[in-house]
């Protein structure tokens, strides 16, 4: 059995991460519209934490860095 050249490995590993690079990111901003719709919802970033067992800062951040309705 022949294994596959190492560059042709290579380039297929490297057109995978891009694309989860993509789907991580496209992700990220999904993640941060929905925080920031339940920061509206609830009132505050703060409450949204509260709700969801996280640090208020973890939730500030992503809906200040991701989110694109707030």
């Amino acid at each position: 059995m022949t294994e596959e050249p190492w560059r042709a490995r290579f380039q297929r590993e490297d057109e995978l991460v891009e694309q989860l690079q993509t789907q991580l990111t496209e992700a990220l901003k999904r993640r941060g519209n929905a925080l920031a719709d339940g920061k509206r919802e609830l009132g505050s970033a703060y409450k949204v934490a509260k709700e969801l067992g996280r640090s208020y800062t973890v939730i500030n951040d992503a809906i200040k860095k991701y989110s694109t309705t707030e």
